[in-house]
């Protein structure tokens, strides 16, 4: 019985939190709040999927909210309306929404690719590559949205097929009972069973699991470890690019500030979800089920009015909760 308490306690507290919030405030429990909620942890999720498969690994990414940024940021920048006064490119023509969702996973893959060659080939610690690839993106980002002649300043006026594109809905139900299904749900939803396919029915999958619960084992069964590390990467990669395009349009402009800390919620998504830090572990439900709680819990805190510094002292103690419980778990397997 305590077992299963100690094994389950950190859903026992989510759970617990979010009803104190629907009793403090009833009126939170409603379709719009919920689908509001989905859709802001649509991108989370997607960042997060990108991330578990690093932890899997053994590793981790610290750069992953700064590769969004960065990829958003010039995504956004090549997606200004032409009749917005302030675009950063005056003479540029509509481009087809194709070419800035490319150029935003090429953004994410040629970062992701620089930290899989440091993990694969040179050997380093995920932790250390990733912050420094952090700290140039983040450089990238500045410099790119400092340009003159018009300076820093936030990228905004977005095309409308931009914006329609990510904060559309689809209409479901007849007459005024229409149920309006955002697209970035539907959006992570396909990007999730693209994963999941991925991880449970493809060698890749198969060579990540097995590298990430023992690189020496799997070495001497015959799988190529830096290719194989370095496809995680990639795919990594892919899903920052297509994050950071679609959250750009989600808030609808871009500044520096763009991707900020988003790495740390794609990894308490993580561990909240059951990846595990100790390798080898983990499942795509599991990372969205842990997008989707730390979102409700966020979005619940801020709706019944609660300090945003306060919020910040609460996931930190989220994150440790989480990580204790998986550690222990590991301690007990050995």
């Amino acid at each position: 019985m305590m077992e299963g308490l100690l094994n389950y306690a950190l859903y026992i507290i989510l759970g617990v939190m979010i009803l104190g919030v629907i009793i403090i405030d009833p009126s939170f429990v409603s379709i719009r709040n919920f689908t509001n909620i989905l859709s802001q942890a649509s991108t989370r999720a997607i960042l997060g999927m990108g991330v578990a498969g690093l932890i899997v690994l053994q590793g981790t990414d610290l750069s992953a909210g700064r590769i969004l940024g960065l990829s958003g940021i010039v995504a956004a920048s090549l997606l200004q309306d032409i009749t917005y006064a302030s675009r950063m490119y005056p003479n540029l023509g509509q481009l087809p929404l194709i070419v800035p969702f490319l150029v935003a996973i090429a953004i994410g893959v040629i970062v992701s690719m620089i930290n899989g060659f440091g993990v694969a080939k040179l050997k380093l610690h995920a932790f250390i590559v990733t912050l420094g690839t952090q700290l140039m993106a983040y450089g990238l980002a500045l410099i790119y949205i400092d340009r003159p002649p018009l300076g820093a300043q936030p990228i905004a006026g977005l095309d409308e097929r931009y914006i329609n594109l990510v904060k559309g809905a689809f209409k479901i139900g007849i007459g005024d009972k229409k149920f309006q299904l955002p697209y970035l749900i539907v959006y992570a939803a396909i990007i999730a069973v693209i994963m999941w396919v991925i991880w449970n029915k493809t060698k890749l999958g198969k060579n990540m699991f097995a590298i990430g619960g023992n690189p020496e084992a799997a070495a001497v069964s015959g799988v190529n470890l830096v290719k194989n590390i370095m496809w995680v990467y990639i795919i990594a990669g892919v899903l920052y690019g297509i994050a950071g395009f679609l959250e750009v349009a989600r808030v609808g402009s871009a500044t520096s500030l763009t991707g900020q800390n988003y790495e740390l919620d794609a990894i308490a998504s993580c561990v909240v979800g059951g990846v595990s830090f100790s390798g080898g572990v983990g499942t795509i439900p599991g990372v969205l089920i842990g997008a989707v709680l730390l979102q409700f819990i966020n979005y619940g805190l801020h709706f019944i009015g609660v300090n945003n510094y306060l919020q910040s002292i609460i996931k930190g103690i989220i994150i440790i909760v989480a990580v204790s419980i998986d550690v222990r778990k590991y301690i007990e397997k050995k």
